[in-house]
């Protein structure tokens, strides 16, 4: 068991398209994160900042960009790039250097200003990369990878297009609860079927959108914290970061591959299940303790499957679990209760922070109208691009 660390405190700078630099959204978040905690910025002792790569040279050095905005202090600093599972790993990063001595109390942010559309590889030709390959070489935007995985789930499962649709419904509603939710509007079902089809059989309103926004985390020693009055602080008992394992048999969004079953036996699970058994193993939970899962919810389908791959229920029960309503608020597991990516969208380097946050707000009992009863346990589940896993548990 690794020991736990503190959320002392945590921010956010609401979703939406603001037209700014991604640095001032950080900078707001962080300072939402240091109030929260109740320290100041001079007090922290290690900055980690989630990699933002698009807008130019500051986007890569984004810890000692959100340093020098905050004003230079001497503090150490680290960057971490791991495409949608950056925010998850620079708060590993974090978490590192407390339980390791090397700080006490750790400021982690990511912020983006995300392009207009759906997500395309940068220029030049990068034949070893697969995001580079997908494009180049199948055509597969994002959305065609969204639609390939509902395919193989309504193949596989009989999922329907209805089901995906509830998916929308269900993080519409609690999003329009949210006050950092950039969409704040409850959808029926009729509206999702109605909007313009993208991928078949996903529509425009069963993708989510490309956002600007800002999430930060103050993390610190449970001593620091005991010190600092905060007597039962939220904990972060696991961060899962693994990689997938050879062979990676199952078509996992975003990398390319034919079925190597023909020539060697496949893996005993999913690359996205080992994410979430990672994290569980270093928790010392289950499945059967989590009061509530943030998870990544690209696409409505992509939320049935975390569904099944946090072992939430069994293989093609996804679907199931979200009819009987077991997913939504007051249900047995509610699923996304900050309204999911299809309620804020996607800023890249800042939604695993996010996931956190929500997870924060929650265990505080203190996220109103949204509040999971009871909360004590919450996971996040993510991924991002080549293998980098991301999972969070958190604890009060």
């Amino acid at each position: 068991m690794t020991g736990d660390v503190a959320v002392l405190g945590v921010g956010m700078h609401p979703w939406g398209k603001w037209g700014r630099r991604f640095v001032e959204y950080g900078v707001v978040a962080a300072r939402a994160a240091l109030t929260d905690a109740g320290i100041d910025w001079r007090d922290v002792r290690s900055i980690v900042g989630a990699d933002t790569v698009r807008g130019g040279y500051p986007g890569y050095v984004a810890g000692a960009t959100f340093a020098k905005a905050l004003g230079w202090q001497g503090a150490r600093v680290a960057s971490v790039y791991a495409a949608c599972a950056s925010g998850a790993q620079a708060l590993g990063t974090a978490r590192a250097q407390i339980l390791s001595g090397l700080a006490d109390v750790v400021l982690v942010v990511g912020a983006d200003a995300a392009p207009k559309g759906f997500f395309r590889p940068a220029g030049g030709d990068r034949q070893d990369d697969p995001d580079w390959l997908r494009f180049r070489v199948l055509g597969a935007t994002n959305p065609t990878y969204f639609g390939l995985y509902a395919r193989r789930r309504m193949a596989l499962y009989g999922d329907t297009p209805e089901d995906f649709a509830q998916v929308k419904v269900k993080n519409a509603a609690l999003g329009a609860l949210n006050p950092n939710a950039r969409y704040r509007k409850r959808v029926t079902a009729e509206e999702v079927a109605g909007s313009a089809v993208v991928a078949d059989p996903l529509r425009l309103l069963d993708i989510c959108a490309t956002s600007d926004g800002g999430a930060a985390v103050v993390l610190a020693s449970m001593e620091f914290a005991r010190r600092h009055g905060a007597s039962e602080p939220v904990r972060i008992r696991a961060v899962s970061t693994v990689t997938p394992r050879y062979p990676n048999t199952v078509l996992d969004l975003p990398d390319i591959a034919t079925d190597s079953a023909v020539a060697v036996e496949p893996a005993g699970g999913t690359f996205r299940a080992s994410i979430a058994r990672a994290a569980y193993e270093e928790a010392g939970i289950g499945p059967e303790d989590l009061s509530f899962a943030e998870v990544y919810d690209l696409s409505t389908a992509l939320e049935l499957q975390w569904y099944e791959d946090l072992g939430l229920c069994g293989e093609g029960e996804a679907a199931k679990l979200l009819r009987e309503g077991e997913t939504t608020l007051g249900g047995r597991i509610p699923v996304n209760v900050s309204g999911g990516l299809a309620s804020f969208g996607e800023a890249v380097p800042a939604q695993a922070l996010a996931q956190v946050c929500e997870l924060t707000w929650q265990l505080r009992d203190g996220a109103g109208d949204r509040q999971v009863a009871g909360a004590r346990v919450g996971i996040t589940a993510n991924q991002g691009l080549f293998g980098h896993g991301s999972s969070v548990v958190a604890v009060r």
